[in-house]
């Protein structure tokens, strides 16, 4: 068998990518508005031009002004776009108040009621904006253990980004974000990787069981999805919307909360002026005006 003959390379560049200008950072702004209600000022240019410079050049693309032209025109790399432009920061009981105010006021409210036989034995949840899936496990983790094993767990989790929601439906992370969860929780709910899988830790079946996931984008005019949720997180998501986009989603997730229900948004987010559909009950938890499940 003859060898394959190899030459000298020379040196190993890569050909720098076109400037964006601003007329093509106006026309991806235009863009991504439209189709996530992502609000980009012009100090995000350079945010931009980092997230997607690496899609350019997989698509052998000179610059961006042609990858603007591709994505005006191709649905399916539209998706990809905003893909590399969602933000996907998360870990486990982010935001441990909002863990701590379900355990110790909303579940044994619920716990009590359908004692009295005024609901069933079932919950539904909505993780909005859930990224890698460490929100709506850890939701999981915190109803089971607090419910206990009679109740139904149903928990929706929806992101715009394909990516993301692909990587929380596997439930595979490394093993150094175990830190993240009560050891309790941790020895009961996750399963630790052996031999090809040492250095990660997997969500056990039950886990994986209570959770549904589906690709939403929160700017879609209706959302392809159920109603009667009782308890809606849509935490540090709102920070990327402008007051229009952001009435049109508080809106539009209100609408899908059951009688009672709790919208949970993040510590550095607040509603107040954006609608009157909601008042808030506790500091960054909302409802409708004369419902909540922290009635006392």
């Amino acid at each position: 068998m003859s060898e394959v003959a190899f030459e000298p390379a020379g040196e190993w560049t890569t050909q720098p990518l076109r400037p964006i200008t601003p007329a093509v950072f106006k026309g991806f702004a235009a863009l991504i508005y439209r189709e996530a209600g992502i609000h980009l000022s012009e100090a995000k240019q350079a945010l931009l031009v980092g997230r997607l410079s690496k899609r350019v050049r997989a698509l052998a693309l000179p610059g961006f002004r042609e990858y603007l032209d591709r994505v005006s025109h191709d649905a399916t790399e539209r998706v990809e776009m905003l893909n590399c432009i969602a933000t996907n920061e998360t870990h486990f009981f982010r935001e441990p108040n909002h863990f701590v105010l379900l355990r110790e006021r909303v579940l044994p409210n619920l716990l009590a009621a359908a004692a009295a036989g005024q609901r069933p034995k079932s919950i539904r949840v909505w993780s909005a904006g859930c990224s890698t899936g460490e929100e709506p496990y850890s939701l999981a983790m915190l109803l089971r253990d607090t419910l206990g094993d009679g109740w139904n767990i149903d928990i929706l989790a929806t992101d715009i980004s394909t990516r993301v929601l692909d990587s929380a439906r596997a439930g595979f992370w490394p093993v150094r974000k175990s830190k993240e969860i009560p050891a309790p929780y941790l020895k009961r709910f996750m399963l630790k990787g052996t031999r090809s899988q040492e250095g990660t830790m997997k969500a056990g079946e039950d886990l994986r069981g209570m959770i549904r996931f589906l690709r939403l984008n929160l700017n879609e005019e209706q959302f392809r999805v159920e109603r009667n949720f009782d308890l809606i997180f849509c935490r540090n998501v709102l920070i990327y919307f402008d007051a229009d986009s952001k009435r049109g989603v508080i809106n539009r997730l209100v609408s899908h909360l059951a009688p009672k229900g709790l919208l949970f948004v993040g510590h550095a987010e607040s509603l107040n002026g954006v609608t009157d559909a909601v008042r808030c009950v506790t500091p960054t938890v909302y409802a409708r005006p004369g419902e909540s499940h922290l009635a006392q």
